[in-house]
């Protein structure tokens, strides 16, 4: 009995893992093309969030997931995280607009470098020798992509850079700032569904004053585009958005966290392959040998890190 217990379980992490990379990758194709017909990332971020936080009151009212029960000051304690949430998924689509969404993930290859820097200068986390020599090639091979790149210009790799520095911080701040009473009686998912409300109430009105109306059916028209095919994709990219990232959530409380780790690097690299595919991004050879370097230091990032998890245990 417990092998067909075992059999399936295997099958619906396989099934979760899957619907996680495909999510991802609709995404990236529909907020790729929003963005480049519409250059609006601050509108598209808060309608991202807006989507998101429809999801979770749906999810909530009916019953899919138990509603969260907490105190309303720990909402003070929760804020800094929504604060990094908000402007690193902003910098994220800035670089998307500005880059093709290859380099952009190339760039976020980066994230272990910034998060052992961050680890190390806030957390007093001790940084080893085997880690540093998994970081090299993650910071070689984003060099050799970077200088390679056909589309490259400073403010979409500025930007991505933005968005691995807060995006680390926040995990940063989670360790740092929240204790034990500041996560009480919510899980993985309710936390994220409550910071993803208030990312939207931080970026709604700043999406207002800086785009105003540029992402309404007058401002794209003016544009010479159709706004219902525009406004679905967008409205697409938001489900697909907020859909890969509560999948992600549920895997990561089935797995443990270095599998979650290495299962996200295979998702970096299905998604550039697939958008290579979709926007035919001219790539060098060069561009290509860089891009594999900074995901083979990832994987091996991984696995030091798995060693010195097990070595602690």
């Amino acid at each position: 009995e417990e092998e067909p217990a075992r059999k399936t379980s295997t099958l619906v992490l396989g099934a979760m893992f899957a619907l996680w990379y495909v999510l991802n990758i609709f995404f990236n194709i529909f907020n790729k093309e929003v963005l480049r017909a519409t250059a609006t990332p601050f509108t598209n971020t808060a309608l991202q969030f807006a989507i998101g936080a429809l999801f979770c009151g749906a999810m909530w009212t009916c019953r899919l997931h138990k509603a969260p029960k907490f105190d309303p000051k720990q909402l003070w304690m929760i804020m800094p995280l929504a604060v990094v949430h908000t402007l690193g998924n902003l910098l994220t689509n800035v670089s998307l607009g500005k880059v093709a969404v290859s380099f952009t993930h190339t760039i976020k290859a980066m994230e272990p470098f910034f998060s052992v820097a961050l680890s190390s200068i806030f957390l007093g986390t001790p940084v080893t020798a085997p880690v540093l020599l998994a970081l090299l090639p993650i910071v070689v091979g984003v060099a050799l992509a970077s200088i390679s790149e056909v589309s490259f210009n400073w403010i979409g790799f500025g930007a991505a850079m933005g968005s691995n520095l807060t995006f680390q911080s926040r995990n940063v701040l989670s360790k740092k700032l929240m204790a034990k009473d500041a996560k009480k009686g919510l899980d993985n998912i309710n936390l994220f569904s409550i910071i993803t409300i208030l990312s939207l109430a931080l970026m709604a009105p700043v999406a207002y004053v800086v785009e105003g109306t540029r992402f309404t059916p007058a401002g794209v028209a003016a544009l010479g585009l159709d706004w219902s095919t525009i406004f679905t994709k967008a409205c697409l990219a938001g489900l697909f958005f907020h859909g890969y990232q509560q999948v992600s959530y549920m895997i990561l409380e089935r797995v443990a966290p270095v599998t979650h780790s290495v299962g996200n690097c295979v998702k970096r690299v299905a998604v550039i392959v697939s958008s290579v595919i979709v926007f035919q991004n001219p790539v060098s050879p060069l561009n290509a040998v860089g891009t594999c370097i900074a995901l083979l230091g990832v994987f091996a990032y991984s696995r030091v890190k798995a060693a010195e998890a097990a070595k602690e245990a």
